[in-house]
């Protein structure tokens, strides 16, 4: 990297080209810069030095309009040009960190970035709990199950609690029988790997009190309902909602939010071996109701849902979970936009507003209590898959539901965690989806209780 000072980044719309001074407009006319989203423009100076970079936008200011130059630029310090509010400022460097993620724990050498100088009125502590949150998720996601199993992920929170004074209690192997966690143990005793729950508090009790939980089986088989080789391919990634309730949590730790945080991960592996639990199997659950397995590969319900019940055992302000749960999820509403789920009205409004305020959008479907019935089961209480082929994501929203109480404020997310293409600031791989926007409502929810303006 040269000792250049800061180069600046002029955000230019299609229609401020020609607002430019002259030479700067004859330069973008000569080399086909058209202001088009995505799109720059290096302009030279005296000496054949970078003068000045023109990036494209809309006129709208996202986290995504530096997103995927940032990574393209040469290897130089840059700066904002231009009077932005501390949130444009803020969401234009957000999306030029996300836009340079890399992952690199496997590989050498990585390319060197091009750095941003901060914006003196930028909401530094944000941007810094965010990228850092962000690039968390990722990293656990990416990270094969040869190196992330049940073990890796409860050091990862481990972790954590230390770096941020929160306490953490497990439940291991044969104990999570003897504790009445028997899903969560059944789904993961065919592991080298033991199941366990991992239990994370933070804060101080008279605050609002927010639990999440978080899907976190390691790797998924399917179990003896064996996926086949292309349905196995990318579930390392089916503890991608484990890693979300770890990149909330470090999150409202950092930003030091007035709640009493609680983490819940039901952390597996659904194994295949003679042990494994059999299509058919009665299991008992945590809150004492039987569930049929209707099929071994629908796995993640069985262990949130001792840990839901588990959750609820408290009065809570609010509960969200978070889990790479279905497919039909994926069919609804593509692997970009996470499902999401409520219990009650106003809060299902608020979280997608923390949503669209955060460039961070949930979709809501709805808790259909007519397809309830297809989660019926003739020899047991309920079955964990239903008997019908369509609307999934909504039968297994409701299999969830049976483990909270109504009276419960409840979030369900049901994510893909995985970008199937790159987009602005967005890389292929491993990705935090709806993360800023229930940070965004976990804030509001413990400003309004705590009477902060």
């Amino acid at each position: 990297m040269t000792s250049l000072p800061p180069i600046p980044i002029h955000l230019v719309t299609a229609q401020q080209i020609e607002t430019l001074a002259p030479e700067v407009r004859a330069w973008a006319t000569a080399t086909g810069f058209q202001a088009q989203a995505d799109s720059f423009c290096l302009v030279p100076g005296e000496g054949g030095h970078l003068r000045q970079v023109l990036v494209g936008y809309e006129g709208t200011v996202t986290p995504w309009v530096l997103g995927a130059v940032s990574a393209q630029l040469p290897n130089h310090h840059y700066r904002l040009a231009g009077n932005w509010t501390p949130e444009e400022a803020t969401a234009l460097s957000l999306g030029w960190r996300l836009g340079q993620y890399q992952f690199s724990t496997y590989r050498e050498n990585d390319r060197p970035l091009a750095t941003l100088m901060n914006c003196d009125h930028s909401h530094l502590a944000y941007l810094e709990a965010a990228s850092q949150a962000t690039q968390l998720v990722r990293d656990l996601i990416n990270t094969p199950a040869n190196d992330m199993g049940p073990e890796q992920l409860e050091a990862e929170i481990r972790q954590l609690a230390q770096t941020h004074d929160a306490q953490l209690s497990t439940v291991t192997g044969p104990d999570l029988l003897a504790q009445n966690y028997p899903m969560i143990y059944a789904v993961g005793q065919a592991s080298a790997q033991a199941p366990r729950l991992l239990d994370l508090r933070w804060g101080n009790l008279s605050h609002p009190r927010v639990t999440l939980v978080g899907k976190g089986v390691c790797f998924d088989s399917g179990g003896l309902d064996l996926k086949p080789a292309q349905g196995m391919l990318m579930m390392k990634k089916d503890m991608g909602g484990a890693a979300h309730v770890l990149g909330v949590a470090k999150m409202v730790m950092a930003l030091n939010l007035p709640v009493a945080l609680r983490v819940l991960i039901p952390a597996v592996e659904n194994s295949v071996a003679g042990n494994a639990m059999r299509p058919l199997d009665v299991l008992k659950s945590r809150r004492g109701l039987s569930v049929e397995v209707g099929n071994t590969d629908a796995e993640g319900r069985l262990v949130l849902a001792d840990a839901l019940w588990e959750a609820v055992s408290e009065d809570l302000d609010l509960l969200i979970d978070f889990a790479t749960l279905t497919g039909a999820a994926r069919v609804a509403l593509g692997s970009e936009l996470p499902a999401c789920f409520c219990n009650q009205p106003d809060l299902a409004r608020q979280v997608l507003a923390c949503g669209e305020q955060t460039h961070d959008p949930l979709w809501q479907l709805p808790l259909h209590q007519p397809y309830r019935s297809l989660l019926e089961s003739k020899v047991a209480d309920l079955s964990n898959i239903s008997s019908g082929s369509y609307g999934g994501a909504i039968t297994a929203a409701l299999f969830l539901q049976e483990f909270i109480k109504p009276e419960t404020p409840w979030i369900h997310i049901d994510v893909m965690a995985w970008n199937v293409r790159s987009l602005p600031g967005r890389p292929e791989g491993g990705e935090a989806m709806g993360m800023r926007a229930i940070v965004k409502l976990i804030e509001q929810i413990a400003r309004d209780e705590s009477g902060l303006s």
